[in-house]
């Protein structure tokens, strides 16, 4: 085998390992809220989010991915070297989150790495492509506002819409409903983070010189469905093994939640997921349903939500870019002192 496949083969195998640990960081994020409720087991419950995590191959295009892969650093200082380092550093930093228990943002981690380890190669910040972090950094605050919002309108209409139907029936309607709108999350977080992935392996590619700069940049071409059948298949995977510290925090320690507010919440960080994955824009879907579980909560009074929780929660979001890349930025260095070619 050449080296440099050898070294491509190595890069690709960090990214899926990537995806595996984001769907595992992350499986709290599509599970959390069907499971408090106790509308499924845990077992059932990451089955459920997996199939569908693997089902959004098909339904949401690759928007995202060219987003990560071409629009947000210069491509032509990105070696494969600078996706391991920017891999490792998001690595690091979500396993740190994972084991204190914090639903901090893979996706964060992943754009903070990869910037890190692209400015410590090339030395200036010049490498960053303002144009295409500006989404990216707005909706750091409009994705968890659209899921808070969304699910505070949902919240409120169906407690005006049902507020003359008998308790118990309202549960039993909404524990069937709420298979649906896990469902549907669990589509718009595989929709959207696993392109994350797809993004970065097409950036090796390019590095490796398999695929031009137009082809990363528009159509992917014969590559495509491997890229995206690995990446799914990775995220679906992490999520099946996913870890259960975040599940608590998600779960029950933000806000206590009953079906009803589980549907309200999925369906909320859904719909926002969806429209973001269909414009290429790469939002947090922690963020995503943090900020639908908080709207569900404030809608029966503001004590209601943990904001003592809500606040270690938002200062880890700020944190999760910075960190990683300086993460990041530091496994680049040490790749470099051991490779001084890269």
């Amino acid at each position: 085998m050449k080296p440099d496949f050898l070294l491509l083969g190595i890069t690709i195998l960090v990214a899926l390992t990537f995806d595996f640990l984001n769907g595992f960081h992350d499986a709290a994020n599509s599970i959390a809220t069907v499971v408090s409720t106790r509308v499924l087991s845990p077992k059932l419950a990451v089955l459920w989010a997996a199939f569908f995590n693997f089902v959004a191959a098909f339904l949401l295009g690759t928007a995202v991915a060219k987003t990560i892969g071409s629009g947000m650093i210069d491509i032509h200082v990105m070696t494969q070297y600078v996706v391991i380092g920017g891999l490792l550093g998001a690595i690091v930093w979500d396993l740190l989150t994972w084991w204190w228990g914090l639903p901090t943002s893979s996706s964060h981690a992943l754009i903070g790495g990869m910037a890190g380890a692209a400015i410590m190669r090339a030395g200036t910040f010049n490498v960053i492509i303002t144009a295409g972090w500006y989404k990216t950094l707005i909706f750091i605050v409009v994705a968890p506002i659209m899921g808070l919002v969304l699910a505070l309108i949902f919240m409120t209409s169906v407690f005006w819409i049902l507020r003359n139907k008998p308790p118990r029936r309202i549960d039993a309607w909404f524990r069937k409903l709420q298979l649906f709108s896990a469902a549907a999350y669990s589509l718009g977080h595989g929709g959207n983070d696993a392109q994350k992935t797809m993004g970065i392996v097409a950036s090796a590619l390019f590095s490796a010189n398999i695929i031009s700069a137009a082809e990363l940049k528009g159509n992917w071409g014969h590559f495509h469905w491997p890229i995206i059948l690995a990446a799914h298949t990775a995220i679906a995977l992490g999520t099946y093994f996913g870890g259960w510290r975040i599940v608590h925090t998600m779960g029950a320690r933000i806000t206590k939640l009953k079906p009803v507010g589980g549907f309200c919440a999925e369906t909320a960080g859904a719909i926002t997921l969806f429209a973001t994955a269909l414009a290429g824009i790469p939002v947090s879907t922690t963020h995503t349903i943090t900020g639908a579980i908080v709207g569900v909560g404030a809608t029966h009074r503001l004590s209601a939500v943990r904001w003592g929780v809500a606040r270690r929660i938002v200062w880890a979001w700020i944190f999760t870019i910075p960190a990683s890349a300086l993460m990041a930025a530091v496994a680049f260095a040490i790749i470099r002192l051991i490779h001084p070619g890269a």
